[in-house]
């Protein structure tokens, strides 16, 4: 195992513990959810396997359901926004491609860039999480009002989470 392998473990735990130990209790005026697990999926490098992506989304799922008692909604969630990452990379890559090895974080391709990566991703995550939980669409309003919210929280701690923590000097 290399180096950025043994990294990528240890934020795997880190994302996870920090996800049912402190996250899992924190919700805002009872409708806004911070799953800030689904960063980790959305930081791993640009050229990561498309099959590692989804067993690894699978794995990160499958524990946070474990923690959650969701039989599953967060594993199907967060595996399909590992399916559907590289294809979204895909359709926005710059002129000049990506960096060899590179992460699609805000320090690599700027703010801009990584709020149109991120944001559909994270919109799609929380929209079929909340309305598959919710049983369909019967009550339309309030799980667009958990959607919405939870968007907001979450993509509010993914980016301040990368301008506190993410190393400059390492690009």
């Amino acid at each position: 195992m290399n180096r950025s392998a043994i990294i990528q473990v240890f934020y795997f735990f880190l994302y996870l513990l920090v996800q049912v130990m402190l996250l899992k209790n924190l919700v805002l005026f009872n409708v806004s959810f911070c799953f800030l697990y689904v960063a980790y999926i959305l930081l791993l490098p640009i050229d990561t396997n498309p099959l590692v992506l989804m067993v690894v989304g699978f794995l990160m799922g499958f524990m946070v359901d474990v923690f959650y008692d969701s039989l599953g909604l967060h594993a199907c969630t967060v595996v399909m926004i590992a399916y559907l990452r590289n294809f979204w990379l895909a359709s926005i890559t710059p002129q000049g491609g990506y960096d060899a090895g590179a992460g699609p974080v805000i320090a690599a391709n700027g703010f801009q860039w990584f709020i149109v990566y991120s944001l559909p991703l994270v919109f799609v995550h929380h929209f079929v999480l909340f309305f598959v939980e919710a049983g369909g669409f019967s009550v339309f309003w309030y799980t667009m009002l958990k959607v919405i919210t939870s968007l907001f929280f979450t993509m509010t701690t993914i980016i301040l989470l990368q301008y506190l923590f993410y190393d400059q000097r390492r690009l």
